[in-house]
């Protein structure tokens, strides 16, 4: 494919149809399969354990049956599977919390890393979590209408809100645990979207000063906007691409701990482009001529009343 040649916002239906359809796959993927919530926002108690040698699934609910607990299945990590993680419904206090310690230091010969989150600290850190999402969206779409237009502003918002709902229902899918880290990585690519949708729009705003003539028609300002998107396309992909490949080496080379960070960055990397191009330009084509249209509609009934 040219992006030369190719008509952006013409096709627009398809891409913006392509985008409802997986927010609605998204809807009932978490209406159905839910969210992982990792005890960040979850109560309970996971407990960690680092063995200097391989570490048996089998050994670590054999010792959690012996204390009688209740448990999710452990998950082993690490290039010679010493490390393993196993996550509590139940909030263990202090004695019960020892009692672990002690019998994982029996069967492993190390201290297991427990932590726990009571219910209460568990809503405050999703409260909080959705209010830091909250506000750095209403902050982004003032800087834009201050730079830009309110117009521009509310798409940008648009395009995020979708990067950010894609990286969720991806996480609803897969089952991936959603933790305080995967929060961090929604607010970076929150970011890098708004970076390329901002170097877009600037060309726009560039580019309608530069024509010498008045935008009457929507073919007019989608020609606009197709050049605009042409002029910055190479660098949006040539950018996303060098943080991809950082990305998919931590993925690979990176720790256990860092996974749910790298994986929610290669998704939204990926769908923030996407965004950048396809949505959030040619959204702002449409609502910019409906303004236009609207403002044209005032100026003749005005010029009627005045006659």
């Amino acid at each position: 494919m040219s992006f030369k040649s190719f008509d952006f916002v013409k096709h627009r239906n398809i891409f913006f149809g392509l985008s409802i359809t997986l927010t609605i796959l998204g809807i009932i993927s978490l209406i159905f399969l839910r969210l992982n919530l990792g005890i960040d926002f979850a109560s309970g108690t996971r407990v960690d354990i680092m063995a200097k040698h391989a570490i048996s699934i089998d050994k670590v609910t054999a010792t959690l049956d012996h204390l009688g607990l209740k448990y999710e299945r452990p998950t082993l990590s690490g290039s010679e599977h010493n490390i393993a993680s196993v996550r509590l419904p139940k909030v263990l206090d202090h004695q019960e919390v020892a009692q672990v310690k002690a019998a994982f230091k029996k069967a492993f010969g190390v201290d297991p890393s427990v932590s726990t989150v009571s219910p209460q600290i568990g809503r405050d850190l999703a409260k909080n979590a959705f209010w830091a999402v909250l506000i750095s969206s209403l902050f982004i779409i003032v800087y834009v209408w201050i730079r830009f237009e309110f117009l521009q502003g509310l798409a940008a918002i648009i395009a995020l809100l979708h990067d950010a709902f894609f990286i969720i229902t991806v996480f609803s899918l897969l089952h991936i645990e959603v933790n305080i880290i995967f929060i961090a990585a929604v607010l970076t690519i929150i970011g890098y979207s708004i970076n390329d949708t901002i170097v877009t729009f600037d060309r726009i705003r560039e580019n309608m000063r530069l024509r010498k003539k008045k935008i009457k028609t929507f073919d007019e300002l989608a020609e606009l906007v197709n050049t605009s998107i042409r002029q910055t396309i190479v660098r949006s992909i040539n950018t996303v691409m060098t943080v991809l490949l950082t990305v998919v080496a931590l993925m690979i080379f990176g720790s256990t701990e860092i996974r749910t960070f790298t994986i929610a960055l290669f998704v939204g990397l990926i769908c923030g482009c996407y965004s950048s191009i396809f949505i959030a330009s040619p959204l702002w084509a449409v609502l910019k001529f409906k303004y236009i249209t609207r403002e044209r509609k005032k100026g003749k009934k005005s010029a009627e009343s005045l006659t």
